[in-house]
């Protein structure tokens, strides 16, 4: 037996139930892991609220780390023992032990603590992909301005560290000054307060009147129509997200009008469709936070029993960097 969140409606954060679940042996291509922590993101709540819409009852959680207990037939990359973390569908995390797909599965380095590896896979790989595969037509070199939404968020800090490695000028925003602060500690070039400033007028002065290269935009509605008018000439808008409501359908002539842009709505769970492609992307977030380039903010810790606390936090944007949920 294990405990579990589960949710048996969409909803608000009070559909979030404490229940037990049995958890049986792994099949084919599966593993059991133990927790040790659990990862928590916006995502949760796209889930929770019916954004993103599940079969019910579902048990939440897209990102942990703990031991593996036991491993199904085929499964080669990991053992009884080992350490391990993920960022993976389908959803179930929220947990002390859960039987899941083994392919996103990746061994976890033993420089990294669990709480580290729980919090860093979903939002690192994330980050990994926008910065090196979500990129412009003309491309990305040292130098180039890129703006990148929710700067002070856990895939937000982790995007200003790495950036700042690869050479890049980012241009973050956030809610308040101190999440600005906090992005420009943490290695973006500039930071931008929306609700003081407006950002688009701000991005253009920043950047000579020229705009960015990319922008990358996990709040969705309310931000859409300022960042389009960020990008300079065949500039990349790369959504992620909706954290303020999925942005409404728009003409695609006025990405001719706006300067011949594009336009990408990615999830990760496409880039790390295959085991090859996850530890690939994996072996290279594990390389930049064992270097130290970009180090892991956990802000907020809650124990698993209060995820309707920790689920009400994140939607008023009371968080920054990291949340895990603690067994």
């Amino acid at each position: 037996m294990s405990l579990a969140i589960q949710i048996r409606q969409p909803g608000g954060p009070e559909e979030l139930q404490l229940v037990q679940v049995t958890v049986g042996d792994p099949g084919p291509g599966e593993i059991r892991i133990r927790h040790h922590a659990i990862g928590l993101n916006y995502i949760d709540v796209y889930q929770r609220t019916g954004l993103y819409p599940f079969a019910m009852p579902l048990q939440l959680g897209m990102e942990g780390a703990g031991v593996v207990e036991a491993v199904g037939e085929g499964v080669t990359h990991l053992q009884v023992g080992d350490r391990a973390a993920y960022a993976s569908m389908p959803p179930g995390s929220y947990s002390e032990v859960r039987v899941m797909p083994a392919k996103c599965v990746c061994r976890l380095p033993d420089a990294i603590g669990f709480e580290t590896g729980a919090a860093m896979m979903l939002k690192g790989l994330t980050a990994q992909y926008l910065l090196k595969k979500a990129r412009p037509v003309e491309g990305l070199e040292a130098g180039d301005f890129v703006l990148f939404h929710a700067a002070a968020g856990g895939v937000g800090l982790i995007a200003c560290q790495w950036a700042r490695a690869l050479g890049l000028q980012l241009i973050g925003t956030a809610g308040t000054d101190a999440k600005c602060q906090l992005a420009l500690a943490n290695g973006a070039a500039h930071a931008i307060n929306y609700r003081a400033e407006d950002f688009a007028a701000r991005v253009k002065d920043i950047t000579g009147g020229r705009g960015v290269k990319v922008v990358y935009d996990s709040v969705g509605k309310d931000t859409w129509d300022g960042s389009l008018d960020c990008l300079r000439p065949f500039g990349l808008m790369a959504s992620f997200g909706n954290a303020s409501g999925p942005v409404p359908p728009f003409a695609p002539g006025m990405l001719g009008a706006k300067g011949s842009l594009y336009v990408t709505r990615q999830t990760l769970f496409t880039h790390i469709a295959t085991r090859e492609s996850t530890q690939a992307m994996a072996d290279d977030l594990f390389a930049v936070v064992t270097s130290g380039q970009v180090q892991i903010h956990i802000d907020q810790r809650y124990p698993l029993t209060e995820v309707q606390q920790a689920h009400r936090d994140l939607e008023a944007r009371q968080t920054t960097g990291s949340t895990i949920l603690t067994l």
